[in-house]
C-alpha cells in the first residue's frame, strides 16, 4: 500500500470515528470534539515545528497556551475604568521601576570588571534589592486598590475591548515574545536541562496568572468574553433561522447550538489549513532543510558555518507563536479564561503524545495525532464506563467492587492514553505518518 493511500485511509478512519460519535451520542457532542481536535492539531503543529524540525524539547507547552488565553483577556475584555482610576497609575509606575531595575542590573554587570567577581555580584544584588523594594512600594497599594473595585464582578484592569479575533494574533505575539526571552536564557542548555527549564518557566507563568487577580482575576476567572460567532439566544429569535431549522426538522434550540459549533469549526478549519500550508512550505524550503540538518548533526552544521543557537531561537519562537495562537482560540471557544484549568497533564503531556503518535517531523502526522489522541481523550470516560459496566455486570448493583470501578471510570483516560502510545511505539515507532525516510533510519 502506498503511503498516500495509507495516510488517506487514516484520516478517513478519523472522520468515521467522529461520525460514529454523532450517531451514538449527538451532533453537538461530535462538533464539540471536532473543534477541540482542530485546536489540538494546531498545538501539535507548534510542538512539531520545535521538536520535529529542530529537535528542541519544549515541556512548557502549557505556559504558551496560557499566554494565548491571557491575550484574549487583555485584548477582548472591556476595560474597567474604575480599576484604572484606583490603581492603574501605581501599576504603570511600578512597571517602569521594574524595567529600570533590570536595565540597571545589566548595566552594572557590564560596568564592573569581570575579574572582580565579588564586587560584581555585590553591586548587582544591591541594584536588584533596591529596585525590588521601590517597585513594591508602588505595586502593593495599587494592587489592593484595583482588586477592591467590585471584586465579585471585576477586581482587575480589564482589556482593550477589541474584537476577539484580534486576540488570536495577540496570543501568537505574546507567546513569541515569551519564547524570545526564554530562548535567550535556556536554549544554550543541554536537551534535558532545556526540558526542565521550559517546564519550570511555564509553571511560573501559570502561577502568576492564578494568583495575580488584578491582572487576570486569578481563580475567579474572566467570563463573558466576546464571540466571533452568533449567540444561540439571538439565533433562536431570528425568523430566517427558524425557517432554516424547520427545513432540517430540528428544533431551533438544538439547531442553534449546532449552528454555532459549525461556525467555530469553519473558523478553526481556515486557521488550521493556513498554519498547515505555511508549515509545509517552510519544511520544504531551504530553511526547513537547514532545520533538519541542525537537528540531525549540530556539530556538522556548525562546521558549515551555521549559527545553531540563532537557528534554534527562531524555530523556538515560531513554534511557540503557533501554540499561543491555539491557546487564544481555545479561550475564544470556551468564552472564558480559567487559569486553574491549565494542567501539565492535558496541555503538555497530551500534546506531546499527539506529536509522537502522529509522527514527529511530519506536519500531517501531527495533525492526525492531534485529532486521534484528543478524540480518545474525550471518549475514554464514556468508553470506560460502558466497558466496566459490562465487566461487572455479574455483580450486584450494591457491590463495593462494582461501585469502586464505575466511580473511577474517568481514570480510563490515563490507561487508554498509555495503551495507545504503547501500541503506536510497538508497531509504528516513527508514528502513524512518519517523516520521510524516518522508517528507514
Amino acid at each position: 500500500m502506498s503511503s498516500t493511500l495509507r495516510n488517506t485511509l487514516l484520516f478517513l478512519v478519523m472522520g468515521l470515528l467522529l461520525l460514529a460519535d454523532a450517531y451514538f451520542h449527538s451532533w453537538n457532542s461530535a462538533l464539540y470534539i471536532l473543534n477541540l481536535c482542530l485546536i489540538s492539531a494546531i498545538m501539535a503543529l507548534g510542538v512539531n515545528i520545535q521538536w520535529g524540525y529542530a529537535g528542541l524539547i519544549n515541556f512548557g507547552v502549557m505556559g504558551f497556551i496560557a499566554l494565548g488565553g491571557t491575550a484574549a483577556v487583555f485584548i477582548s475584555s472591556d476595560p474597567v475604568y474604575a480599576a484604572w482610576a484606583a490603581g492603574g497609575a501605581g501599576i504603570l509606575v511600578s512597571g517602569v521601576f521594574l524595567v529600570a531595575t533590570i536595565v540597571a542590573a545589566v548595566y552594572v554587570r557590564k560596568l564592573v570588571d569581570k575579574e572582580n567577581k565579588g564586587l560584581r555580584i555585590f553591586a548587582t544584588a544591591a541594584v536588584v534589592v533596591v529596585g525590588y523594594f521601590v517597585t513594591r512600594y508602588f505595586y502593593d497599594p495599587a494592587v489592593l486598590a484595583i482588586e477592591a473595585v467590585d471584586s465579585s464582578a471585576t477586581g482587575f484592569l480589564g482589556g482593550l475591548g477589541l474584537p476577539i479575533l484580534f486576540s488570536w494574533i495577540g496570543g501568537a505575539l505574546f507567546a513569541a515574545g515569551a519564547a524570545w526571552l526564554i530562548g535567550k536564557v535556556a536554549l544554550g542548555l543541554r536537551e534535558d536541562y532545556l526540558a526542565i527549564a521550559t517546564l519550570g518557566i511555564s509553571e511560573i507563568l501559570v502561577t502568576i496568572m492564578r494568583n495575580e487577580d488584578w491582572l487576570t482575576r486569578g481563580v475567579k476567572n474572566v467570563v463573558g468574553l466576546p464571540r466571533p460567532v452568533p449567540y444561540e439566544v439571538d439565533l433562536r429569535d431570528a425568523a430566517w433561522f427558524i425557517n432554516l431549522s424547520e427545513r432540517f426538522s430540528v428544533s431551533p434550540s438544538d439547531f442553534a447550538s449546532i449552528f454555532v459549533k459549525l461556525c467555530y469549526s469553519g473558523l478553526f478549519v481556515v486557521v488550521l489549513l493556513l498554519v498547515l500550508l505555511l508549515a509545509e512550505l517552510a519544511l520544504k524550503s531551504p530553511w526547513g532543510r537547514t532545520m533538519r540538518a541542525v537537528r540531525d548533526n549540530e556539530t556538522a552544521a556548525e562546521a558549515m558555518g551555521k549559527d545553531v543557537k540563532r537557528i534554534h531561537l527562531k524555530v523556538f519562537i515560531l513554534g511557540s507563536a503557533v501554540i499561543g495562537l491555539a491557546g487564544a482560540m481555545l479561550t475564544t471557544m470556551d468564552g472564558q479564561f480559567t487559569p486553574g484549568a491549565y494542567q501539565p497533564l492535558r496541555f503538555t503531556f497530551l500534546i506531546w503524545v499527539m506529536v509522537i503518535a502522529g509522527g514527529s517531523g511530519n506536519n500531517w502526522g501531527a495533525v492526525l495525532g492531534g485529532f486521534l489522541i484528543l478524540f480518545f481523550w474525550m471518549e475514554a470516560e464514556p468508553i470506560g464506563v460502558a466497558l466496566l459496566d459490562q465487566l461487572t455486570s455479574g455483580l450486584s448493583d450494591d457491590s463495593p467492587i462494582r461501585q469502586h470501578l464505575t466511580d473511577n471510570a474517568q481514570q480510563m483516560r490515563l490507561v487508554m492514553m498509555g495503551l495507545l502510545l504503547l501500541i503506536v511505539m510497538r508497531f509504528r515507532p516513527s508514528g502513524l505518518i512518519p517523516e520521510k525516510g524516518a522508517e528507514r533510519r
